[in-house]
């Protein structure tokens, strides 16, 4: 059975569409096509399903992801053991997180891994979603949640608090804002809320029966540009926000805490690029603990 082949399948199984394969792996559709044929011409059997809305495996080509996945982790075990890229750090590693702690953590420190390590590229995706390891979207993953399911080793980095925040334009052109009552009629910052794409992000149930506008932002990124612009009242990072001294917290009875997990699937966590860039993340949020959990939070 030709690896090259099952790589092809591999692609085509997780994203669903022989096209999005092909842009993933630099080929073109034909190709795809082609080597996809060529495999299942190889086992006798139909693999993919393809339809005018994407490609759907058979249960031929369930029973074989198991098995290709699995050639796949030896071929990445091997790579580690005897690989000259793997042994020097070269590659690529890529980081999906939340965007909050991508943007206001990772990002600004990532860049002294990156120089220690000059063949070594990472690859930050700070982004308002989920991502899937089993599908290689990314080698580690930020959660918000502990992972129950699949082959994925996870281990808790750090607690959280976030805080109810106004910037001091706004409460200045305002009034001031002492109890959650003086809330009403203005504008809270806040979360779309069909794009929420976890559980933990639901931060407003404490404003539900308050009748006030809400100014909508789907990432942290934008709910904080807003506020800190004077645009309304936003639950936002403890660890973020104290970077901005225009902000200030406050009604500090409501405060929300929440952890971050560390995620990498079975089959990558010992190649020696991700366990270094692993490190590297549980080391600078270890170094910086103490920043995210606001003391007035501490007991929340």
């Amino acid at each position: 059975m030709d690896w090259d082949h099952l790589r092809i399948f591999l692609a085509v199984a997780r994203e669903g569409q022989m096209l999005a394969a092909a842009r993933k792996l630099g080929l073109d559709h034909a190709t795809i096509g082609r080597r996809l044929g060529a495999l299942e011409a190889s086992l006798g059997t139909r693999l993919v399903e393809r339809r005018t809305t994407g490609s759907a495996l058979t249960p031929a080509g369930e029973r074989l992801l198991a098995h290709a996945e699995r050639i796949e982790s030896e071929m990445l075990q091997a790579q580690s053991a005897i690989g000259n890229v793997d042994l020097a750090l070269a590659g690529t590693v890529r980081i999906g997180a939340p965007d909050g702690f991508g943007t206001y953590f990772l990002a600004p420190r990532l860049g002294a891994l990156a120089e220690r390590h000059r063949e070594l590229t990472i690859q930050l995706a700070p982004l308002p979603r989920s991502f899937s390891l089993p599908k290689r979207e990314v080698d580690i993953a930020i959660t918000l949640q502990r992972p129950s399911e699949g082959r994925l080793i996870a281990r808790k980095l750090t607690d959280y608090t976030l805080g109810v925040y106004a910037s001091r334009d706004y409460l200045a052109r305002t009034g001031p804002i002492a109890h959650l009552a003086a809330l009403a009629g203005r504008i809270l910052v806040t979360y779309v809320p069909d794009l929420v794409y976890s559980p933990a992000l639901d931060y407003f149930e404490a404003f539900r029966e308050l009748e006030a506008r809400r100014l909508e932002c789907a990432s942290v990124v934008g709910q904080m540009e807003a506020v800190r612009a004077g645009a309304g009242v936003g639950i936002l990072h403890d660890y973020a926000a104290e970077t901005h001294g225009e902000l200030v917290r406050i009604l500090p009875e409501i405060a929300f805490r929440r952890s971050y997990w560390l995620v990498t699937h079975a089959d990558v966590r010992d190649l020696r690029r991700v366990a270094e860039v692993e490190d590297f993340i549980v080391g600078e949020v270890q170094a910086a603990r103490g920043r995210f959990v606001a003391a007035k939070a501490a007991a929340a």
